[in-house]
């Protein structure tokens, strides 16, 4: 099923910057966009939306007052001029804060944070938008799709980072760190400063290093003890 979003923001030229941002992802849907927040509150009532992107300083009502008057919460992502209000939104517990003007590789991160957080509400019973996890990724200005299942393992390479996949590598220019935050932590762990992997993936568990698929992953002497710990508590569950 798609992600159905609305869009609320009074400046018609910064709603224009998020719809064609999102027309690159087929499986979300802008069910309307709206000047006013007021508005906004008529659909939200008649239908189920599952994420709104909110401007925050809007006449009538702020972005805040929106959220505290909504009665079943959607995913929201704020999106405004102005970086001070990034801890009161935290504190709301918003998806993400995006700072105007928003480019593109920014909004991308955004993006796999929902599908992270549709993943985690389908997997605890959530499962009104049951689909195969997924992230986008930006290789040679195309994006790709990929499965979360179909990832083995992510080594960084300086500024760029490689995802090895069960169906072939991408080489892309982001962060080790950036990326383990998109990824859910309930099938991926970091186990090197250089390395995150997927924990089903793992084929065997030796002194410090890890086998997937043929191929040798050193623990890091700082992720020993937790990735030894994460990785025998999971397969003694799953032997349960």
């Amino acid at each position: 099923m798609k992600i159905k979003c609305i869009i609320i923001d009074d400046e018609p030229l910064a709603i224009s910057v998020i719809e064609n941002h999102l027309k690159n992802f087929d499986n979300i849907e802008v069910i309307e966009t709206f000047t006013s927040p007021l508005k906004a509150f008529g659909v939200l009532q008649q239908l189920k939306i599952d994420l709104v992107f909110l401007d925050i300083n809007m006449p009538q009502m702020s972005g805040f007052t929106f959220i505290d008057n909504l009665n079943i919460k959607p995913l929201i992502v704020i999106t405004t001029a102005y970086r001070e209000y990034a801890v009161k939104s935290f504190e709301l517990n918003i998806l993400d804060y995006l700072v105007k003007p928003i480019p593109f590789n920014r909004f991308l991160k955004t993006i796999n944070k929902i599908y992270k957080q549709i993943h985690t509400n389908t997997t605890s019973g959530d499962s009104s938008l049951n689909q195969e996890p997924h992230i986008f990724l930006k290789v040679d200005k195309k994006l790709i799709k990929v499965n979360l299942n179909d990832i083995l393992f992510i080594e960084s390479l300086k500024d760029y980072i490689k995802i090895v996949t069960s169906l072939g590598d991408y080489v892309v220019h982001k962060s080790l760190t950036s990326i383990s935050e998109e990824l859910p932590q309930s099938n991926f762990i970091r186990v090197h400063r250089s390395y995150n992997i997927s924990i089903n993936k793992i084929a065997a568990l030796e002194g410090n290093t890890i086998e997937i698929a043929g191929r040798r992953i050193p623990i890091g002497r700082n992720y020993l003890k937790q990735t030894k710990e994460r990785i025998l508590n999971i397969k003694e569950g799953n032997e349960n």
